[in-house]
């Protein structure tokens, strides 16, 4: 290490003394973890830092109850764990994504700073403890890194689902009701295949993208289920050795109580250490949302597109200035962003499918490349949304006369003549005002097909829909 003497202290671990600096919560297997993966700058996500608090704390409660702890360090393990959840070491968790498969640094990381937390809250309290706070035998005590980091894993998904993703989604669902009520009654051309159709409602299709969202958090929801089921309790390989009977079904009703969520011990603990498809499952449901904000942002651009030479059925704000060589560009940046986002999303979900393939007989060891791209995913998203909602499609305006102007020079139109003159001669009729350039009204009576009363009793584009 490059400090000197002054800055270090010395710890020792079962592989002998490393050392620490002076004022590092953290012990030896931290330390020697931060100097062996010098890899990248992706640090452990600070929700798995949390959820790990929670685990130890229900832990401790749980090994309370059922007489493995003493009350006294039961209570410090819990103060401890309520100051890192409340940020104040936040800088004690220095450890990068880029480590042990089975994410046992993290771990121990965890393990060492509540360890020493602990007698550091002892003697500022002048409590005597039974026997001073240890990182595997008191933190760790019925548990495995291979139980712990799963758990950790589970309940950091479902913390971020419920605080930062589904609020995201409820508000741009709300934003879309607005603009519903706000454009009833304005009808336009609708479009299949990049190309005219028959007419729509934008109030229709504003609710096309509300139900894409409704439909991705209904998916999202359900897929929290297989997170609520534990492994802790499984220790090692699933064996629970060294657990006290009755630790699995405790430690579970704890982290419950703890978090609001409904959280149970997976009753095959085999499957929970070394099987990630909840993670999977979950994160498909995500990659579903991410795959349905790309269509509603390439839709709003595409509406948005010109202002004079595309679509320009609508208006978006104008955030920034949109180039450094156009003078008065504007660009849909705010769209940019959520599909260059759902690009990434679905990246992530490729990568959290191949790991989790990778459990090799008791254990997968790709856990927190799994959880670090699972979380990115909901951070991403939730930020993203939230931008998206409120720089831009809380902003949107129709351009009511571009859109009744390009619903009457659509010769789509000509599908409310088929009922009248059938398919063929209504598709005569279109190809010849198309080839003419001239109005579907006037190819039809040219053709024969209808007399001008007719056609205007038949013709009312604005009840199409």
């Amino acid at each position: 290490m490059a400090e000197s003497a002054s800055k270090t202290r010395v710890e020792h671990d079962s592989m002998g003394e490393v050392l620490v600096p002076a004022d590092a919560l953290w012990g030896a297997q931290t330390q020697r973890s931060h100097l062996n993966f010098p890899i990248g700058g992706e640090r452990m996500p600070r929700e798995i830092v949390y959820a790990f608090a929670q685990v130890k704390k229900a832990a401790a409660l749980a090994n309370a109850k059922l007489g493995r702890l003493d009350q006294v360090t039961c209570d410090l393990i819990c103060q401890a764990a309520d100051e890192v959840l409340a940020g104040r070491w936040d800088d004690m968790f220095p450890l990068v994504v880029w480590q042990t498969g089975s994410g046992t640094q993290s771990n121990m990381n965890m393990n060492e700073v509540l360890a020493n937390r602990v007698n550091q809250l002892a003697a500022e309290q002048d409590i005597e403890l039974i026997a001073p706070a240890h990182p595997n035998d008191t933190i760790n005590m019925s548990q495995s890194s291979n139980d712990t980091f799963p758990t950790a894993m589970h309940v950091a998904a479902v913390t971020a689902l419920h605080q930062q993703l589904l609020p995201a989604i409820d508000r741009i669902i709300d934003t879309f009701r607005r603009l519903e009520k706000e454009n009833e009654g304005v009808v336009k051309s609708g479009r299949t295949h990049l190309q005219d159709a028959v007419p729509i409602a934008f109030s229709q299709e504003i609710s096309g993208w509300r139900g894409l969202v409704e439909g991705a958090r209904d998916e999202i929801e359900a897929s929290t289920m297989p997170l609520l089921a534990l492994a802790l309790g499984g220790t090692a390989v699933g064996t629970g050795l060294n657990a006290p009977e009755g630790f699995a079904d405790e430690v579970a009703a704890q982290l419950a109580q703890l978090t609001g969520e409904p959280f149970r011990s997976d009753p095959n603990k085999f499957r929970a250490l070394t099987g990630k498809s909840a993670m999977v499952f979950s994160h498909g449901a995500i990659k579903a949302l991410a795959a349905n904000m790309m269509k509603i942002a390439n839709d709003v651009r595409w509406l948005a597109s010109g202002p004079r030479d595309g679509l320009g059925e609508i208006t978006i704000p104008a955030n920034e200035p949109g180039s450094s060589i156009m003078p008065g560009k504007v660009n849909p940046t705010q769209c940019e962003a959520v599909t260059m986002v759902a690009v990434q999303v679905m990246g992530n979900d490729a990568a959290i499918g191949f790991a989790a393939s990778q459990g090799n007989f008791e254990l997968n060891v790709f856990m927190p490349v799994i959880a670090y791209n699972y979380l990115q995913s909901v951070r991403l998203l939730a930020d993203a949304i939230t931008s998206f909602d409120t720089r831009c499609v809380s902003g949107i305006q129709a351009n009511r006369d571009k859109m009744a102007d390009n619903l009457h020079r659509s010769l789509m139109l000509v599908t409310c003549l088929s009922p009248e003159i059938g398919y063929e001669h209504a598709a005569e009729v279109a190809h010849k005002a198309y080839e003419e350039g001239t109005s579907l009204r006037e190819a039809c009576l040219a053709l024969g097909y209808l007399d001008a009363d007719r056609f205007d009793a038949v013709f009312h584009p604005e009840q199409m829909v």
